[in-house]
């Protein structure tokens, strides 16, 4: 048995805008349900909202997002969770984190640090925070 972990990031009616994004910046479709294809709710308000969604891509990333249900309490928060991508290929890496500053706030720009060879943290224009980075070679 495989067992993964995946980031799930909860919004209040941004999540297909987010899923949208991410698929592009990652370089595939998002896959969502909303609340009115589930038929879990009836007010017409949430029927576009998503339940289920997630992007995918070729290398293994794979990001949830949804938005919460109705009357359920939503704060985003400071700094409570970010995504973090660490991948071997820096040309792929590169191209992620150019995918995803569109209206982001770089909080650590791109380039070698102290633990690794490329990283860098941005906040995407959803509020989510990115860390993204090329392991230091173990020898």
């Amino acid at each position: 048995m495989t067992i993964t972990t995946t980031p799930h990031v909860n919004f209040d009616g941004q999540a297909a805008a987010a899923l949208a994004f991410w698929g592009e910046a990652l370089g595939t479709e998002p896959v969502l349900v909303t609340y009115g294809q589930s038929g879990a709710v009836a007010d017409p308000v949430w029927a576009d909202r998503v339940v289920w969604g997630q992007v995918s891509s070729a290398s293994g990333v794979r990001v949830m997002a949804f938005d919460v249900w109705p009357g359920q309490p939503y704060d985003q928060g400071a700094n409570s969770s970010y995504v973090y991508l660490s991948g071997t290929d820096e040309d792929e890496i590169r191209a992620v984190w150019d995918g995803l500053q569109e209206g982001a706030e770089v909080r650590q720009p791109l380039g070698a640090s102290a633990w690794s060879p490329l990283a860098g943290q941005l906040r995407d224009r959803f509020g989510v925070v990115w860390a993204l980075d090329v392991p230091a070679q173990q020898g």
